[in-house]
């Protein structure tokens, strides 16, 4: 027979046994839930890609920070050329501007013309793609992209989209790039070219780009690639406060300068001519007199 004394050790001994198997216990199931973290974020992470609508380039209401992808084979290829056009007709010229040097270097002009003009690609001169319109010079493309001095948040308007080609090259700087282009043929192939090529942060559509596109102003800059002897108003407005512009002004069939048209913090304009140049005319309201 066990005295009573014996009875409450037994008791204490098998109640620190029970308390030392329940912390065991404890101690396992911690271990599981807290060991390989990263593994089991990044499973989190990809069921949560998985269940997010896939994403469709060129699609304005998408605000997903996205950037060129340079996954398509027109990437890898003349490289060289490239390279020689910016050393040779860009840098020599003083465009110094890093950014705008690393994106003429990386888009691949020979994907922007036609098969006939495949062999001038990076040729120190335009380039007819149809429709009576052109492809601008590479010097003049590097020109007016370092005069609006982007950076990775700007959002750019386009007046002309043309090839597609200069809207490619701001989308290598800045957050993103809204084009109008009028002749509907070239916006629709332009369209297409952008998407293959991988420019997700590029929105067009055809239309008259004198009246911008104001659902996604105000800009931080206007581009525009054809010429008028009148600067479209609904662009003016649509330009931030201390954004820039830069656009041919005067005869669309004679003497013609790129324009610098800064909006300062108070909204009050300055204008600089920069260059003379010879750009095709701009089409549509712009040409009806005020």
């Amino acid at each position: 027979m066990f005295s009573k004394h014996s009875t409450i050790k037994e008791k204490l001994v098998y109640t620190l046994l029970f308390l030392s198997i329940l912390l065991s216990l404890f101690a396992v199931i911690y271990s599981v839930r807290t060991s390989e973290p990263n593994s089991i974020l990044a499973a989190e992470n990809e069921t949560d890609l998985a269940n997010q609508a896939p994403f469709e380039p060129n699609d304005p209401n998408d605000k997903r920070a996205v950037r060129p992808l340079h996954t398509h084979p027109a990437f890898s290829e003349r490289i060289e050329e490239r390279l020689r056009m910016v050393e040779t007709q860009i840098e020599a010229r003083d465009v110094n501007d890093p950014n705008v040097l690393k994106a003429m270097r990386t888009v691949p002009r020979h994907a922007f013309v036609r098969p006939s003009e495949q062999r001038y690609a990076y040729a120190d001169y335009p380039l007819p793609i149809g429709y009576d319109q052109t492809i601008s010079q590479p010097y003049i493309v590097a020109f007016m992209t370092e005069a609006l001095k982007l950076d990775p948040n700007s959002v750019v308007f386009e007046v002309g989209t043309g090839s597609g080609y200069q809207a490619a090259v701001c989308a290598e700087i800045c957050k993103e790039v809204y084009s109008i282009e009028i002749v509907e043929e070239l916006a629709k192939t332009a369209k297409t070219r952008l998407k293959e090529l991988g420019y997700p942060n590029v929105f067009t559509k055809a239309g008259d780009a004198f009246f911008g596109w104001p659902e996604h102003a105000p800009f931080d800059a206007i581009i525009g690639t054809a010429a008028a002897g009148r600067i479209p108003e609904p662009l003016i407005e649509q330009l931030k406060l201390g954004g820039r512009m830069i656009l041919p002004y005067g005869s669309p069939y004679g003497f013609q300068h790129l324009v610098v048209i800064t909006k300062d913090k108070e909204g009050k304009l300055q204008r600089k001519n920069v260059m003379p140049v010879r750009f095709v005319p701009m089409t549509g309201e712009v040409q009806k007199s005020k």
